[in-house]
């Protein structure tokens, strides 16, 4: 029997390459039709005309509409129940309309509670009720249309079921600048850098199937080629002035906006205000080092007390990349997972700083709001059980499973209980009807018997004393009431596969990893009776893999300008950093077909890397 030579693996997995590549453009092309089909247009038609009083409209620089437009634009939303209304210009470009649907699902946004706010960046009509309460009714002009991309998005907080789009025929506006390209999709939540390598690298992709594997590879570059046409051309609507030469130059145009992008000044993002304050405050806390944040190792294990303690993990502060070394150790005998030494509740402040408010909110809040699915998987898991009248959300951040799960339980009380500042953001956006800041024990006494159900999502792992959140459920729910827990799984496989890169470690955050055996004793021992147990359905999936390649990435160049980096803030470890970023890509486009692969895996055998249990609080 022949072997086949390494030319010839090569060249087959080439061809594998190009027909993915086919497959995939030929998805997102029918994706983008679809999505053009739902974005209704508006009716300039004459009509009853709707009264103006109570709307603005808000342009970016060189954008008009004219009087027609604008009252068949406050017709459209008040018939379509709308609060915010993204006009997209017809004549809007033909690579800036695939970019935004790319981005945006007219339908599916309309109902996502959750779902980023996404826009054309041109012209916006918004209620006068939602500036106020979003505390923009006296707002500054826009500057540019990134200053609407970052609008639209905080907006549709505010009105997250009120939100909708519409062509807009009577709205111009002047071509893009290439200058402002990288502000513009920083402002859309998108990483300038890494979106132009990953386009360079797709540019490139494509070339090489061409050559390597003629029949696909050539049907992937015409595919490719042909796009705008092909999504463009024969649509109700849109009718961009430069689709054809868009479409006639379109390898060329992406290869010269990837490199402006990259050569661009303002691919860096600027510092945002205070920065020089803040440096020299993190500076100053660590010139005593970083030891004082630790108390005393301790020897045996804070659930059984058991003094049989493995090391099973060490790492740096992979997340943020602050100074500082952790330990996770294992007790052998009960197989619970703890940070040891553990964090002083000074250095939990030292840690938290800047990430999930300050300067790592904005990116919190982005990844907290691509779970909407997550987020009405654990509401739905009480419907055989319960319906729930009043909910408090433990560790609710932002809210944001208490936007998602009023699409399941609507006529149920959503409050949120958090340590930061976002639970109140939250109530003023609606997510929650009360929010409370602090600490659950400390607050259990106040809501004693108040609630029939309350959740803990991805919580009680950041808590210094699980035993005693646990006791604070017991106070604050009433009997018969239901205790819904998300945790990460220590005992997942992959957790043991990428060691200190398993994004579920979450150092220095995670102080306690329970096994669900653990928890499930902790509860019966509370007098809970555990309903449903879920294990591959909990599944995270938004990426082990991703996650580890990330966290790599991050380690081999960290970001110089954060304020408590301590290397120096130079253009070439700025370099050094985008060229990692870069090299990476490939290493994203693999982990992200390793993640899809796991998250199947985990859904048909039951397993992966968190679990889920709905108890029930004894009647008596």
């Amino acid at each position: 029997m022949s072997q086949l030579t390494p030319a010839h693996r090569s060249g087959r997995r080439t061809r594998w390459v190009a027909a993915a590549a086919v497959t995939a453009l030929g998805a997102g092309t029918v994706r983008a039709r679809r999505r053009l089909a739902a974005l209704p247009v508006l009716d300039l038609a004459p009509h009853d005309p709707a009264p103006l009083l109570g709307w603005q409209l808000i342009t970016a620089p060189g954008v008009t509409a004219d009087e027609a437009t604008l009252r068949a634009a406050v017709a459209h939303a008040v018939r379509e129940g709308l609060q915010v209304l993204d006009l997209v210009p017809a004549q809007l470009d033909a690579e800036s309309t695939l970019g935004l649907l790319r981005l945006l699902d007219p339908a599916g946004h309309r109902t996502d509670r959750c779902a980023p706010g996404h826009g054309a960046g041109h012209a916006l009509l918004v209620a006068d009720a939602v500036l106020g309460r979003a505390g923009l009714d006296d707002a500054e002009p826009p500057r540019s249309a990134a200053d609407l991309f970052r609008l639209v998005r905080t907006l549709k907080e505010y009105a997250p079921e009120a939100t909708g789009w519409a062509l807009a025929p009577g709205v111009t506006a002047p071509p893009p600048d290439p200058g402002w390209r990288a502000e513009e999709l920083r402002a859309r939540g998108l990483p300038p850098g890494l979106l132009s390598a990953a386009q360079l690298a797709g540019l490139a992709l494509l070339v090489k199937c061409g050559v390597s594997a003629p029949r696909w590879g050539l049907a992937a570059a015409a595919l490719y080629w042909l796009q705008p046409a092909a999504v463009l051309a024969p649509a109700r609507g849109p009718r961009p002035a430069d689709l054809a030469r868009a479409t006639a130059l379109r390898p060329l145009r992406s290869l010269t906006t990837a490199l402006g992008t990259l050569r661009t000044p303002s691919a860096d993002p600027p510092e945002p205000a205070g920065t020089a304050a803040r440096r020299a405050a993190y500076l100053n806390e660590l010139v005593a080092g970083t030891e004082r944040f630790f108390e005393p190792r301790r020897t045996d294990c804070p659930w059984c007390a058991a003094p049989d303690l493995a090391v099973r993990v060490r790492m740096p502060d992979l997340l943020q990349g602050k100074p500082g070394r952790f330990t996770l150790e294992e007790c052998r005998r009960c197989g619970h997972v703890f940070q040891n030494p553990r964090l002083t509740p000074g250095g939990l402040d030292f840690y938290y700083r800047d990430f999930y408010e300050g300067l790592g909110g904005e990116g919190a809040a982005l990844v907290l709001g691509r779970m909407s699915g997550t987020y009405r998987d654990r509401a739905a898991l009480l419907r055989p059980f319960t319906t729930p009248r009043a909910w408090l959300d433990v560790g609710t951040a932002a809210g944001h499973f208490c936007n998602a799960a009023r699409t399941v339980w609507p006529d149920t009380r959503f409050d949120g209980l958090d340590m930061g500042e976002g639970v109140h953001e939250a109530a003023r956006r609606g997510w929650i009807t009360t929010g409370y800041q602090g600490q659950f024990p400390d607050l259990a006494d106040r809501l004693a018997g108040r609630y029939d159900t309350v959740s803990m999502h991805h919580y009680l792992e950041h808590t210094r004393d699980p035993f005693a959140e646990l006791d604070a459920a017991v106070k604050v729910l009433a009997p018969g009431g239901h205790l819904l827990i998300e945790l990460p799984d220590p005992e997942s496989r992959t957790g043991r596969l990428l060691g200190p890169y398993w994004l579920p470690w979450f150092q220095p955050q995670h102080q306690h990893l329970m096994p669900v055996g653990n928890l499930k004793q902790a509860l019966a021992a509370r007098g809970f009776t555990v309903l449903a147990e879920q294990h591959g359905a909990a599944h995270q999936g938004n990426g082990d893999f991703l996650a580890a390649v990330a966290l790599l990435a991050n380690r081999l160049a960290p970001d110089p300008r954060a304020p408590w980096a301590g290397i120096p803030d130079t253009p070439g470890r700025r370099a050094a950093r985008s060229a990692v970023q870069a090299m990476a890509v490939p290493c994203y486009a693999a982990a992200f077909a390793l993640d899809a692969l796991g998250t199947v895996a985990a859904r048909a055998t039951d397993g992966g890397n968190a679990y889920r249990l709905l108890a029930r609080k004894a009647l008596g």
